[in-house]
């Protein structure tokens, strides 16, 4: 055998073994409970066009880490260096026992949260799970370069999982699958491993709109582009002051987060409930619990009652804001006002500006109530 011959047999032998780690990468994912995992290049340069445009309109908000990160979220080699790959997984989330969410929602006198935050909070389970494949990976292969990832740094999570065939970027800009819809968390393993990449998907949205349509504030403002200072995710979840005045009616009883685009999207007809137990279980009655009732809680039982909880995040001040623009669009209760009242002097400047509008919107409410005809 010559030096080419030999060559190109080496070659040939590094590439079935690397397909061969892929595989049982892919295997080990299952075992340790992952829905799916693919693998990824780091070719992102149409995604980087599309996030510069996106930053450019301004449409990140007050959200300034997208914009202070930069490249580093379309160049992963940037982020960390001698990144090859990227192992991207997929983990249902859908809770066993949450209430329907359209019943929450139908009840202006309780709170809705966001499915996704009615369990433990993804970041730590998802992490701990991905430090697992990790080490089963250098078991297999020894010392390896890699950094895990979960919503956790400058990552584009949709476009890496859309490259490694997880799904599609729907319209609403989440990922969609044919077999369990979008209900569900991303995370990332950005490796030096030269691995096979997986098959990107076809996407299958055609002529559906019912995202945009059904968006209560307008912010998925076209097919595949969102306009994050109108989502109500952000304005509840990322936005530090207060809500713009116009947009508080349309938050309705959304206290963290919104789930509506996914809600009508006709994929989640086939989405199956998480066989993570911490995702499985509600804590500490979020769903649909009575607004006057969260409303009441002082600091330390918020804390107490959101431990473990993706919603402690917002911190106290912002969960009240929340609250009380949700108090303010219900319908008109005396119980409800008397909550409202007992927070009119409330040591935060944000909390008071919010609770003064709600008892506008209840006292509104109240006259319509005394001046509509009786019988």
């Amino acid at each position: 055998m010559n030096s080419t011959q030999a060559g190109a047999a080496g070659t040939a032998h590094s590439e079935a073994s690397h397909r061969a780690l892929a595989a049982r990468i892919v295997a080990w994912g299952r075992e340790l409970g992952f829905d799916a995992i693919g693998i990824a290049d780091t070719h992102l340069e149409t995604e980087e066009v599309r996030l510069l445009e996106w930053l450019a309109a301004g449409r990140h908000g007050e959200m300034d880490y997208m914009a202070r990160h930069g490249v580093n979220r379309s160049r992963p080699a940037a982020l960390v260096p001698g990144t090859l790959r990227v192992i991207t997984a997929r983990l249902n989330y859908w809770p066993s026992d949450a209430e329907h969410p359209g019943d929450v929602l139908a009840d202006s006198h309780r709170g809705y949260v966001a499915r996704y935050a009615l369990g433990r909070d993804y970041h730590k389970v998802l992490r701990q799970r991905l430090a697992r494949l990790v080490t089963r990976i250098g078991d297999d292969v020894g010392a390896f370069g890699y950094r895990v990832f979960t919503d956790s740094a400058p990552v584009l999570e949709v476009a890496l999982a859309t490259k490694s065939g997880l799904g599609w970027r729907g319209k609403h800009t989440l990922l969609l699958s044919r077999d369990v819809g979008s209900w569900f968390f991303l995370g990332e393993i950005y490796t030096d491993l030269p691995l096979p990449t997986t098959p990107a998907v076809t996407a299958h949205c055609g002529t559906c709109r019912k995202c945009l349509d059904a968006c209560p504030t307008g912010a998925i403002v076209a097919p595949y582009e969102l306009d994050a200072r109108r989502c109500i995710s952000y304005l509840t979840i990322e936005l530090k002051g207060a809500i713009p005045e116009a947009l508080r009616p349309l938050i309705g009883n959304r206290i963290y987060g919104c789930d509506d685009c996914q809600l009508v999207c006709p994929w989640n007809r086939h989405a199956g409930v998480t066989r993570e137990a911490d995702f499985a279980t509600v804590r500490n009655g979020l769903d649909g619990a009575a607004l006057t009732t969260l409303f009441a809680w002082t600091e330390d039982e918020f804390l107490r009652n959101t431990e473990g909880s993706a919603l402690r995040r917002i911190g106290y001040e912002r969960w009240s804001r929340n609250v009380a623009v949700a108090l303010g669009n219900a319908s008109y209760d005396a119980s409800i006002v008397a909550a409202l009242l007992t927070r009119a002097d409330d040591p935060s400047a944000l909390v008071r500006e919010h609770v003064q509008w709600a008892l506008a919107q209840q006292l509104k409410r109240a006259t319509q109530c005394a001046a509509a005809p009786s019988g």
